[in-house]
């Protein structure tokens, strides 16, 4: 089941894709696909309710509405830094022992093809295609990477972009450099964990302006999903809804020498294999 959420900023309703161009609507039965909707443990009901109502007919078509982030604000969005052996030497950083954790601010989500923001006084925006982990039940001291999965709603494709100087520059704390408004593209829909049959096994892409400059598998990466949701949870209670973004695949802008960095006019498309595309044009400081 691919979940989405439809309508203009801040009044997106949910639904379900029944193909890449229809959807059925779920509005009349579920107010959001938020934390209270994950708590409750309602994706297997809602899957049987869209197989129902598609083969009633009652489906429409997708056409040019906005796609927004398909959940809705989490509690937190906790993120992974340097979970791919390639990435951590294209960085220069060693390769970690244990997964490096840190937050975003959670009003960084934004849909899949929204506008990203250079903030004022950025120097090095950068680019970072992810895997994102939803979190569909809470979660606290698991006793093992195999007890993860099943505190796992689904995957969803992410873009954590970074302004370097901040995270790097300014006192070396990472969540300057993340949490910018619009820093977070999301998307385009929520895959139920059921859908994919090997996530340790999914292409990531990202281009800008049409220039492949990521080509990377989740197969490489250091810590896999599971892990990290055990991991996780040993240090901080994941909640229904929180977002992990998993760590991304070589070819960040920094990586390249020169470094390359997002200025206003470039044009990231961000794919992963059943998760989506992305198309996010980037716009300079309000």
């Amino acid at each position: 089941m691919r979940l989405i959420r439809l309508g203009e900023p801040g009044r997106e309703h949910p639904a379900a894709l029944v193909s890449d161009t229809a959807y059925v609507d779920l509005s009349d039965i579920v107010s959001d696909f938020d934390e209270a909707f994950f708590a409750a443990g309602r994706l297997e009901e809602i899957d049987r309710i869209v197989a129902r109502r598609h083969a009633d007919g009652q489906v429409r078509q997708l056409g040019s509405q906005r796609l927004g982030a398909p959940i809705a604000r989490p509690h937190q969005i906790i993120c992974v830094g340097l979970n791919y052996r390639d990435h951590a030497a294209e960085t220069g950083q060693a390769v970690p022992a244990e997964p490096i954790l840190f937050t975003k601010s959670p009003n960084t989500l934004i849909g899949p093809n929204d506008e990203v923001r250079i903030p004022c006084g950025a120097t090095k925006v950068d680019w970072e295609v992810e895997l994102g982990i939803v979190i569909g039940r809470r979660a606290s001291y698991l006793d093992s990477p195999e007890d993860a999965v099943a505190y796992i709603a689904g995957w969803v494709l992410v873009n954590d972009v970074s302004e370097r100087a901040f995270q790097m520059e300014r006192g070396g704390q990472w969540l300057k450099g993340k949490s910018a408004e619009t820093f977070n593209p999301a998307g385009p829909w929520l895959v139920t964990r059921d859908e994919i049959a090997d996530v340790l096994n999914l292409g990531l892409r990202l281009e800008v302006n049409g220039v492949r400059k990521q080509n990377g598998c989740t197969a490489t990466m250091i810590f896999d999903p599971y892990a990290l949701v055990h991991y996780i949870s040993q240090f901080l209670v994941l909640e229904p809804g929180d977002l992990i973004n998993t760590g991304t695949p070589p070819g960040v802008g920094m990586g390249f020498s020169p470094p390359q960095w997002l200025t206003a006019g470039d044009v990231m498309d961000v794919t992963g294999a059943g998760l989506g595309r992305q198309r996010q044009l980037v716009v300079g400081p309000r």
